[in-house]
């Protein structure tokens, strides 16, 4: 096993024969009380902060700007399990909070899902990980074919609760807002957060988000090495650039250079460059980047398929120009656009509380976007239920995308629809998913408008937990601020259809950083755009895409038809559809090569497709209450 991770295990005599099927060499470890191995693994210098009091242990892993004086005064205060919620509250960043106390042990990730936790049994003890690929090599777990047909039906755009399914039978996974207790051979999961009710105005809310970005940044710069951070030219990174500008004396900004001329992108990071006079900037211009969908067929994730494909190698040429300049922390804006432009569903609510505000807002969209103005009013008032979603999901899974305009105004972001090239017997067993999702899902959030914004944020965050993978193999550390757990409550305390609507971009950001960044840039109305860039690269690796799927192993194992999507590769593109479904199915493909490898986590028990039959798991843990 290569990379950082590492595996929970419980206060019990067993343990220590469970501990020697953990995968690493030679690998770190933390004890109980005990004296019992209870956290196992290999991790970074600097990522994991202990604070004993008496016989508590308590355990944060990942990024979480925290002296050592306050995390021992929060865990002095920890009496029982219950009480390490006003710990996890209080922590800055994003991370992995573990407790061992009195027989018992805690573990969660983040409330995004970008650190995430994964469990099982293994010789009747409860076990949990970071990652899903390690408890399938501890187990010895095959890989469940049901849900990699549901990712490739779906388009690789699996919602959650389903895109927190591992694809390793046997693994379970723990949801963003609980946590999981271990205790002797039982592993429960219990619901810990909840997201708080947004009363607060976009001005009180501007200004709480300042001070909690503000607290973030502080503490952000790695103890060894330089800071870096992306400066793209959009409001997110920018924001992040001047931040951490004025706590760090050594920051380098880094950006990829444009190869389009429709893209103003330039513009506004020459205007942020001019105004950063302490920093060092680096720009790579595109011609010295590889192109888009270089190396399709390389691949070092074995967890789950790898969700930037297109931009993978330029992604490890990035990492490696980092860390030879001393970087050992990067800072990205990614997060900033699910939190930052609410998605439609805001106006359901704001129709029955404020029914002239909602409909101002549904004329302006009307005007800016081209939605069908009589549609629009009768979605609004016939939301629905979330189960009802599901079930319409898996009734038109196989219609024709939609030529016309239509805002995502139900309990998802975007219509799930299958590609062209997904079989028939993987579709089947696709809408079986959905529809046992429908009888089982609960919305993230009662009020509409916050439950799209945490789907977003829980979709988008675990695929940023991938992408820091090629930048940790390179000994970089990719630091995602608005990911924290305390910004994204933050965003969620305002009044959604406040820094909603037509008429601003991301007004909540732009409040919180005025006096901070140029008012040019928050005064940006634009986004930057790549398509034809994507296109180009399309064109150019074409002939490495079609000898990836000569030889496919996911036709192999009868989920896709490669003559039907040779077909639609060879055919003009006439929109940038086939590079957004691409991406995806190339992910899948690489992923499923490199977990059946002789090498890989893959024994002989694969569950094979049946479309009918629920999905079967090794899991016998309690329900989330």
């Amino acid at each position: 096993m290569t990379g950082a991770g590492f595996v929970v295990l419980p206060d019990a005599a067993s343990a220590v024969e469970v501990r020697a099927a953990v995968p690493w060499p030679a690998p770190q470890v933390l004890s109980h009380a005990s004296g019992r191995p209870w956290l196992v693994g290999r991790w970074l210098p600097d990522a994991v902060q202990v604070a004993t009091a008496g016989p508590v242990r308590v355990a944060v892993i990942g990024i979480c700007p925290v002296t050592a004086t306050r995390l021992s005064e929060l865990t002095a205060r920890i009496r029982t399990s219950a009480d390490i919620d006003a710990l996890a509250a209080a922590l800055p960043g994003s991370c992995h909070v573990i407790a061992s106390l009195d027989g018992q042990v805690r573990v969660q990730g983040s409330i995004t899902g970008l650190h995430r936790i994964f469990h099982t049994h293994l010789n009747g003890l409860p076990v949990a990980a970071d990652r899903a690929d390690v408890l399938a090599t501890m187990t010895g777990a095959g890989i469940d074919e049901r849900a990699l047909a549901l990712r490739l039906a779906c388009g690789g755009l699996v919602p959650p609760p389903l895109s927190d399914t591992p694809l390793w039978s046997g693994i379970s996974p723990l949801p963003a807002d609980h946590y999981l207790l271990l205790q002797d051979q039982q592993a429960r999961q219990v619901r810990w957060w909840r997201p708080p009710t947004p009363d607060l105005s976009l001005a009180a809310g501007a200004t709480a988000l300042r001070e909690v970005l503000e607290t973030a940044m502080a503490g952000r710069a790695p103890s060894a090495g330089r800071l870096s951070s992306d400066l793209s030219g959009g409001m997110d990174s920018t924001s992040l650039c001047f931040l951490a500008a004025r706590t760090t004396p050594d920051l380098l900004t880094f950006r990829w250079g444009e190869a389009e001329a429709g893209n103003d992108d330039a513009a506004f990071a020459a205007h942020s460059i001019d105004a950063l006079d302490r920093a060092e900037h680096l720009v790579i211009p595109p011609t010295d980047l590889p192109a888009l969908f270089t190396d399709p067929a390389t691949t070092t994730e074995l967890e789950e398929p790898y969700p930037f494909v297109r931009t993978g190698a330029r992604t490890r040429h990035t990492a490696r120009l980092l860390a030879d300049r001393g970087v050992h922390r990067h800072l990205a804006g990614h997060g900033g656009d699910e939190l930052f432009t609410p998605f439609p569903g805001y106006l359901h609510p704001l129709l029955r509380r404020r029914p002239v505000t909602a409909l101002r807002h549904v004329r302006g969209y009307a005007a800016l976007k081209r939605w069908p103005l009589l549609h629009t009013l009768a979605a609004l008032t016939r939301p629905g239920h979330q189960a009802s979603w599901w079930r319409a999901q898996a009734d038109h899974l196989t219609d024709p995308p939609s030529r016309k305009r239509r805002p995502s105004l139900g309990w998802g972001l975007w219509p799930l629809r299958a590609p062209a090239w997904v079989t028939t017997e993987a579709i089947e067993t696709a809408r079986a998913g959905l529809g046992r999702t429908a009888a089982q899902a609960e919305p993230l959030s009662t009020d509409l408008g916050q439950h799209q914004t945490l789907l977003a944020v829980r979709i988008a965050a675990p695929w940023y937990r991938l992408l820091a993978r090629p930048f940790a193999d390179a000994g970089v550390q990719l630091d995602s601020p608005f990911f924290d757990d305390r910004v994204v409550e933050a965003v969620l305390r305002v009044r959604t259809h406040e820094h909603a609507g037509p008429w601003h971009y991301k007004p909540l950001l732009a409040h919180a950083m005025r006096g901070i960044v140029p008012d040019t840039v928050l005064g940006r109305s634009t986004k930057g755009e790549f398509s034809e860039e994507a296109s180009t690269g399309l064109r150019r690796n074409l002939p490495a895409l079609l000898e990836l799927f000569d030889d496919s192993a996911l036709a192999a194992h009868g989920l896709i038809d490669p003559a039907v999507l040779r077909t639609q590769l060879l055919a003009p593109q006439a929109t940038n559809a086939m590079n957004i479904a691409l991406e995806p199915l190339i992910g899948c493909e690489t992923w499923l090569r490199a977990a059946t490898r002789p090498t890989a986590p893959t024994p002989a028990r694969s569950t094979p497709i049946r479309p009918t039959p629920a999905r079967r798991t090794t899991d016998t843990h309690a329900p989330a209450p």
